[in-house]
């Protein structure tokens, strides 16, 4: 199986799908799936936040989005932690 990664959007009561409050992404391959967030540390790191929402947590609401909408949040985050404009 060759490896395929989902990205999601997630969006809280405080930000919205436009600026989500961050970006999560499910990598699928031969040996299982793995969810990672980006986070603070500007790495993707293991969250257990996809398997929460997907068995009835809903503190956020999680969208399908592309490769190149996950970069943009990335690349927004980056500047934020860095204090680049």
């Amino acid at each position: 199986m060759p490896k395929k990664i989902t990205y999601y959007a997630m969006v809280d009561d405080l930000s919205s799908r436009d600026e989500p409050a961050g970006v999560l992404r499910r990598v699928e391959d031969e040996d299982g799936q793995q969810d990672e967030a980006f986070t603070r540390n500007l790495e993707w790191e293991y969250s257990w936040s996809l398997y929460s929402y997907e068995r009835g947590n809903r503190d956020v609401d999680l969208h399908v989005i592309t490769e190149h909408e996950a970069e943009r949040i990335v690349e927004r985050i980056r500047r934020t932690v860095t204090g680049e404009q």
